[in-house]
Formats: C-alpha cells, structure tokens, sequence
C-alpha cells in the first residue's frame, strides 16, 4: 500500500476496506458464516419471490414479498464486496461506489422497518375490522403504501451520501470496516462533520422509534380485540396469525438496536465486536425472515411442501 494512502492527498478516488482489523489473519474463516448466511438469505428470499398460488394473492404476501426484496438488496449491497476482501483481499472501493452502497443498504433498511409498518397495519384490520379488510386493503391501496414505504425510504436517506460526497478528505482514505458504513466514512473527513452526523443519528432515532410506535399501537387494538373473543381457542387461533409478524419485527430490531447503541457508547468494546454487530444487523433478518415466514405461514408451507412432492 502507497503512502499516497495515509497522507498528504487529496480527495481520494478510492477507499480501503480493511475489512475485520486485526483479524486479518482470520479473514478466510470469517467468511464461513457470513457466505452461509448469505446464500441462505438469496435461496429463501427468492424462494418467497416465485412462490405461485392463488392463496397467496393477499396483501400480507404482497408486503411479504416487500420485505423479500428489501432483504436480497441488504444482502448484495454489502456482501460481494466483502466476501471479495475476505477471499482475495480486494480491498479498494471506488468513491462513488462507496456512496452508492452507503446509500442503498440505509435506504432498503428503512424500507423494511416501513414494511413491517404496514404489515402491522394489515394484521390490525384482518383481526380488528376483518368484514372490511378486501375493501381497505384493495390491490389499489397496497401499492399506495408500498410507493409510500419506498418514497420515504429513498427521500429520508438521500443526504447521506450527498453531504458526504461534498466534504474534502484529506486525512485518510482508509476505511476500518467491511463495507462504507456512513460514520466510518464522513469520520474520514478533514472538516466539521456535525451536519452529516447529526442528520445521521436523527434518522436513526427517528425511524426506528416512529414505526415501533405504529406497531405497538396496531398490536395493542390487537391484543384487545383478541381478549374480547369469546374462547381460548379462538383467542389462541386469532393470535397465531400475527406470531410471524412478531418473530420478524423482534428479528429486524434487535440487532438494530444493539448495534446502534454499541456504536453510539461503546468506546470501549473492540473494533471487531462493533464491526461483527454492524454485519449482523444487515445478514441475520434477511436470513431469517424467509424461515420464520416459512414455517409460520400455512400457504407458503403447504405450497413448498406440495413443491418438494412433486
């Protein structure tokens, strides 16, 4: 690597992912689980994708099927590259193919914490209005919301890698991570950085905290109209259609959360335990939506089952 890398340049036109510092030497191994879990995630995802049966002509399959592509995007925006510095140490990354992946894996992020929003919403008026539910959520409707889901994603993220082409880097062009994280990169900067970091961390408050507070209260009219069915199996019945939902939200926000929080406070942790929660949050729910959804959800069970008999 040229000095030209560390100092004394101006702005660059490639970074260096170094990938997992100070587990270069482990570089092979730790692609293991993350290739695993990412051929798990293309093979389920686009399994949900093909799956055809008239059943499944239904608003959640549509939101299901949303959510499958959001998660092959989180996917392939961030692990070509990576499994590319882990196998061959392809550690350069062109600048604006940088942005382009800082842009797209925190916009299809937040396209899914919105499409659990509207899952939820789905999930409220099948079990609290169901006599209304075909004429609320009408084909016409569904791609209402879902041209709503992708808007706000697509506008809320834009500045991310606007602000952050138009500050100089003068310091380094060495990216200590996997992939172009936004705060890795504008932390590169050689100038005042607080507009980038602190829009930053309001959209990462903001989405997050936004959309739990529309589930919640989804889920609390649910919970009461399911209270007020007349028996336990009924109760129980009414309330085994929203398990998948449930299983897929806790999936997608856990890992968010942590990882949000160990970046924000966690000076202290090591640099590869923040850099493994950051690739956990964008690998594991994609790998793990399609099976919860798979085993969770009757159509789609039967029809894989029927598809393997065959």
């Amino acid at each position: 690597m040229s000095d030209s890398n560390t100092t004394n340049f101006a702005n660059p036109s490639t970074f260096i992912l170094l990938g997992v510092p100070g587990l270069e030497a482990a570089h092979i191994w730790i692609s293991i689980p993350f290739s695993t879990m990412f051929v798990t995630a293309i093979m389920g995802n686009f399994t949900i994708l093909f799956i055809r049966d008239p059943s499944l002509r239904m608003p959640m399959y549509y939101f299901l099927s949303m959510l499958a592509v959001t998660d092959l995007v989180l996917c392939t925006s961030i692990l070509p590259k990576m499994l590319g510095i882990f196998w061959f140490n392809s550690r350069e990354i062109d600048f604006s193919t940088c942005l382009t992946q800082m842009y797209f894996f925190n916009c299809f992020a937040t396209m899914e914490s919105g499409i659990f929003v509207a899952m939820a919403f789905d999930r409220y008026v099948a079990i609290c209005d169901p006599l209304r539910h075909s004429t609320i959520l009408t084909n016409r409707m569904v791609a209402k919301i879902g041209l709503a889901v992708v808007l706000r994603g697509s506008l809320l993220v834009l500045p991310y890698p606007v602000l952050a082409s138009r500050w100089p880097y003068c310091k380094t062009n060495i990216i200590p991570h996997t992939y172009c994280k936004h705060i890795s990169v504008v932390n590169l900067a050689c100038a005042d950085i607080r507009v980038s970091s602190y829009y930053s961390l309001s959209v990462t408050l903001f989405v997050p905290s936004t959309d739990l507070f529309f589930i919640a209260v989804s889920y609390i009219q649910i919970l009461r109209a399911i209270f007020n069915l007349p028996t336990k199996d009924a109760r129980l019945k009414t309330f085994g259609t929203c398990v998948s939902h449930l299983c897929a939200i806790l999936v997608f926000y856990i890992p968010d959360v942590f990882s949000t929080l160990m970046h924000r406070i966690g000076n202290n942790l090591p640099l590869y335990f923040l850099i493994f929660m950051a690739n956990v949050y964008l690998l594991v729910p994609p790998m793990l939506h399609p099976i919860v959804y798979g085993m969770r959800t009757k159509q789609i069970r039967d029809r894989l089952l029927s598809l393997f008999r065959t």
